[in-house]
This record gives C-alpha cells, structure tokens and sequence, in this order.
C-alpha cells in the first residue's frame, strides 16, 4: 500500500484519527494519535515526533527527540476504538541522522531479514508462532515494603468447584485436563471465536483456536506462518485484538508464562523454516524428511539455545515454566513428532512445503520482533558453519533413567543465566549489524537492573511459609 493509498483508505472508512504505534523494547505495544490534518503523503517521509527517553530502554533524557515514520503497508482499522481510527506501524529513527534506532525492535527483524538475503542461503524466513494465553475473570496483586500478594480466579478454575456460586454448575476442568473439551466445561468457545473472526477482519489468517492443558481457561489461537516482519506485526495486534476482546467480556487475558502453580504453564511454540526462490529449503531426504540445511538449522539453535533463550524467554517468570523433570522443552535434544525436545521436526504432512522445525522453548512473553530475529540468526548460524545437531532424541526424555538423562544438555534455569549466556554467546547475533553490541548489552542492563535485581530482592510470601517459625 502507497501513501496515496493509506489516504484514500482513510477516506473510504470515514477515519477520523490515525493511530501511530511501535513497539517499545521489553515488547509493549505503544501508540499516540494525531487528527486526520496531520497526516499527509509527506508524513510518510517526515515521521512524527515524540519523547524517546520516556520509552523502557531507550533514551537518555539529553538526546530524547526521536521520530517514529510511519509505514503504509501496515495500515489498518482498529476494531475497539469508538471513533473510526487508522492505525499505522511505524519504524523509529533518529531525527538528525535520520538513521533507524538500534534499539527499535522492528528494525532488528527488518535488519534479519535483509541479512538472511545477503547470504544467499534463502530469500525468506517463514515463522508461526503457537501463542498460549490464560483468560482470567479477577486478577490482584501487590507487592509493597511490608507485603505481597497475588491472586487469580477463573470461573472454570477447578478450585472452585466447592464455592457458592448461586448455583454453581461445576464442568470445570481438572488440573491438566483442560485440553478439547466441548462447553460446557469449555467456557470460553464463544470468546475464543470472536477473538479469532476479528483477526481475519483484521487481515490476519488463523489456522485454529481451542482450549489448552490448564484449568482457568488456557488457550491457543494459531496464526499461519508468515515472514518474519509481517509476523512480528501480526504478533502485537494478536496480543492487542484478545486482550481488547476480553476486556469487553469483563475478563482478562495475560501471556504471563506461568501464572498458576502445579499446572502447565504458557508457551509459544515456533515454527520456522527457509524458503528460497519459492521453494522450502528444509525439505529433503535426511531424518523425519528434512533437508540437511535443516539439521544444521536445528544445530544452530541447539548450540545457541542459553543466548536465544534471554529473548526468546526474557522474564523472571519465564523460568518457572522452563523447570527440568516437568513437562516442559528443556531438553536440548530433536525429534520427530516428540514433544518433550526442545526443537521438533512436526509430522502432520509429508509435503515438502510443510516441512519446518518447532522451537519448543520460547514464551509468549518475549518482543516478537526479537526473539524472531534471534531464532533467524541461530539457524543461519547452524547453516553457515555447518553445525551437527548430533543424533535425534526419539525416547520419552521425561522418563529417562538419570545416566542417560545426564548426556542431554538442559536449557538454562534462570533469566540470569540466560543472560549470561549471551554475554558470552553473541557473536552470532552481531553478523551483518543486526543486533548491535548496544542492543546486547542495554538488554542485558534493563532485565539485570529492573526485573532480577527487584525480584531477588523482595522477600517471597512462601518463604515466611518455609522460615518464619526459625
């Protein structure tokens, strides 16, 4: 789409804002909106201004002026707003050198995708994320000086099934048992599809929507596979469309990795695989039908897995999911059709165009944008250097005698080691300027500083459980 085009849209729907939005470096959809006067096919050029240093991660107070530049093919109608409203993705630049931001997420996945083509290798990275959510109907938390506390309630929570709920019907899913049941134990179908009808109204193509594992109204919605730009923008409105969409039903969504205790936490599978000339260049005649590009791909990420995984799962809580002897892709290991590896080589098709692997690591938590950028440059680090994934894992790693257990790497335990990994392990993400050495290292001193640092040093609430009688 043109600029011509974006205003010729605006006058087609009777917008009368534009939304101007970008994402912020932790991975939280920003936005401000100017009248229908201030938009013009220069502005297309000439951006708009706005504070940077009062985004997470970016600025310093001295240099704050920065501009966001608007990008016409993301232009679409916002469903919520009660004005008809024009939304605009835009890429952020310095407004001296006119230079992209290094810190700008977008930028990062535009820089991956320019150097994927630069190498020769593959003209186009496809990625599908499996996004997992929880909708909750009450939500409270605190945590202060001298007390903490959070509590979530679901009316399908199973631990509900002995309240006075005037009546209560009960169908509510035990724990672990929440995967394809019909309503009425599934209570959120109705939801779900409306979350998913208003994504196609969108433009964006959804493969699927159920219930997941967990009580309380897990779920899944898949979109299908796109490049890796355009997914890391269909990523923000998918957050943006079931969090609006609940919040009309008085409920909430989070994409909080492990919310609940002693039950599955929240994933996001995903899927990735290297087309070139039209044609997937992981399809061929090796293990499960992959290519040998394939395997080198799944060693790329295998090797780089502790660097990826300070993106790709990028919170304190990240963690509580990623705990060895659960269920949960630790396991640094591939397979076919075997969900306890950490990367899998999916079976549902034996055409050649389906072939991809599924990273099974990363949360719904992480910056789209980067994480997918970061997944990118470990495959074609794998691919380029040839690197040999071993032999595949085909057994059941979670019940593994200890001996054999002990051979298979384990995914790190913690953000904190996580982000020393990729202190030590980001030389990969540098090639062709696409993470910067300022990115790494302001990454590392945001989570280090606002969310390790805060989190060791609070008193946890099981710990007076545990110590407060000594």
């Amino acid at each position: 789409m043109t600029p011509k085009e974006v205003l010729d849209m605006i006058k087609e729907n009777k917008a009368r804002v534009v939304d101007l939005r970008f994402m912020d470096f932790p991975g939280i959809w920003q936005h401000f909106t100017v009248p229908l006067s201030e938009l013009e096919e220069s502005s297309f050029d000439d951006g708009f201004g706005f504070d940077g240093s009062s985004i997470r991660g970016w600025q310093p107070i001295n240099a704050s002026d920065m501009l966001v530049i608007p990008d016409p093919s993301t232009a679409r109608m916002d469903p919520f707003y009660k004005e008809p409203t024009l939304v605009l993705i835009g890429n952020i630049v310095d407004p001296i050198t006119r230079e992209p931001y290094t810190r700008d997420p977008r930028n990062i996945a535009k820089k991956a995708e320019a150097y994927l083509k630069s190498t020769g290798i593959g003209d186009t990275a496809y990625f599908g994320p499996e996004a997992e959510f929880f909708i909750f109907d009450d939500v409270r938390f605190e945590s202060s000086r001298n007390g903490a506390f959070y509590k979530v309630d679901s009316v399908e929570g199973i631990w509900n099934s002995g309240r006075d709920e005037g009546p209560n019907l009960a169908y509510k899913p035990r724990h672990k048992e929440g995967y394809f049941p019909v309503p009425p134990t599934d209570k959120y179908q109705d939801m779900r599809t409306e979350m998913l009808l208003t994504l196609e109204d969108l433009g964006i193509d959804v493969e699927c929507q159920h219930h997941e594992v967990a009580t309380a109204g897990q779920a899944e919605i898949d979109m299908r596979f796109k490049p890796l730009v355009q997914m890391g923008d269909q990523l923000v409105w998918f957050k943006y469309v079931l969090k609006n969409v609940a919040n009309r039903h008085n409920c909430t969504v989070t994409f909080m990795p492990k919310p609940l205790f002693e039950d599955n936490g929240t994933g996001m599978h995903t899927h990735v695989s290297i087309w070139k000339g039209g044609k997937p260049l992981f399809a061929g005649d090796k293990y499960a039908g992959v290519s040998q590009e394939a395997l080198y791909a799944i060693g790329g990420i295998l090797k780089h897995c502790g660097a990826l995984c300070a993106f790709t799962n990028p919170t304190t809580n990240s963690y509580k999911r990623l705990v060895p002897g659960f269920e949960a892709p630790v396991n640094l290991a591939y397979s076919s059709r075997n969900r306890s590896a950490a990367v899998r080589i999916p079976m549902y098709s034996a055409s050649p165009k389906s072939k991809r692997i599924e990273f099974r690591t990363p949360d719904p938590s992480c910056n789209g944008y980067i994480a997918f950028s970061a997944l990118l440059m470990a495959v074609l680090d794998g691919i380029e250097n040839k690197i040999d994934p071993g032999d595949p894992l085909d057994k059941d790693i979670y019940s593994l005698p200890p001996e054999e257990l002990a051979d298979v790497p384990s995914a790190p335990g913690s953000l904190e080691e996580s982000l020393a990994a990729l202190e030590e392990d980001c030389e990969f993400l540098l090639k062709g300027d696409v993470f910067t050495k300022d990115v790494i290292d302001r990454w590392v001193e945001y989570k280090t500083e606002n969310e390790i640092n805060e989190v060791k040093l609070r008193p946890h609430p099981h710990e007076f459980f545990l110590y407060f009688d000594i």
